[in-house]
């Protein structure tokens, strides 16, 4: 499923990798006028087929860079023999230049990938290039966020179990950014965008999106994401979901090392506000301290 989500956002936006080449790898990509997708077959005429996950080739007129992309979960020794494969092959058919873009969702992965691939004699190399989760753009902007929605999404998959604040926004910011599109689409972005988060960030993700800073525009939305809360309480379980609040500002707080004090500490365990509680969980996750969490609140 991670592999298939993962692909299907660079197919969904194919500038997507061409972008992350230039921006992030500080790849100099040809002058092109067009980007699309290319077929991924690249069997020639022998019994063994191959298959890249993805390619997208940049024109200009005609072809001037193929780019195999090729997402990643786990090292694996063969791959090490078919990339070559890839490359030449769709370097043959299209005859223009190519590289190989690996995409990838651990740090090991990443530096196994990484590793130049030796062809022949020395210096006869194939060097992939390789995106890691630590190296995708953290998207919290909304305004670039809605401009690029599978980046968004990306950012918030690779992004989901950093530090809650972080996680939060990048999350908040991709849920966003598929208000919108067709329901199909928006329901599996949405889906991959939690199924990432951690929970730290789910708990500050979730008073975000019912704060009120923000109407939803499509019917989806207000079903799926900004109505989870209402359906909650129509079922009697605002005393439950107040629990899971305070037990969000508690770990917040001490995933930042602020100190509570008794007399704070039961404070916030007799609030039953769950308005008044989202605030907190919002001001947790950046806080400092507690002043910064209760400031302008009544005593």
């Amino acid at each position: 499923m991670l592999h298939e989500a993962l692909v299907l956002l660079f197919r969904n936006r194919p500038a997507l990798a061409p972008e992350l080449l230039a921006s992030v790898l500080g790849v100099a990509l040809p002058k092109h006028t067009e980007v699309r997708l290319e077929s991924a077959e690249l069997t020639q005429t022998v019994p063994t087929e191959y298959r890249a996950d993805l390619v997208v080739l940049l024109l200009e007129g005609r072809p001037v860079l193929a780019i195999v992309i090729e997402v990643q979960l786990a090292p694996d020794a063969d791959k090490r023999w078919s990339w070559p494969v890839y490359v030449s092959a769709l370097r043959a058919r299209l005859k223009c230049a190519c590289l190989l873009f690996v995409v990838t969702t651990d740090e090991a992965t990443t530096r196994w990938a990484a590793q130049p691939i030796p062809l022949g004699p020395a210096g006869f190399v194939l060097t992939p290039l390789v995106l890691g989760p630590s190296m995708v753009p953290i998207v919290t902007d909304l305004a670039a966020a809605a401009e690029a929605p599978e980046l968004a999404v990306l950012s918030a998959m690779a992004h989901g179990r950093d530090a809650a604040d972080i996680a939060a926004g990048v999350a908040h910011a991709a849920l966003l950014a598929v208000d919108g599109l067709d329901e199909e689409r928006a329901r599996l972005y949405a889906d991959l965008v939690h199924s990432r988060l951690g929970d730290l960030a789910r708990a500050a993700l979730e008073a975000l999106m019912e704060s009120g800073k923000y109407e939803y525009q499509s019917d989806f939305a207000k079903k799926y994401i900004a109505l989870g809360r209402s359906q909650g309480e129509a079922q009697g379980e605002a005393k439950g979901e107040a629990k899971g609040r305070i037990a969000a500002i508690f770990a917040l707080l001490d995933a930042r090392g602020v100190a509570v004090a008794e007399a704070e500490r039961e404070r916030i365990l007799a609030c039953r506000d769950l308005a008044q509680l989202d605030r907190w969980v919002v001001r947790a996750a950046t806080a400092a301290s507690l002043d910064v969490v209760f400031a302008n609140d009544p005593s």
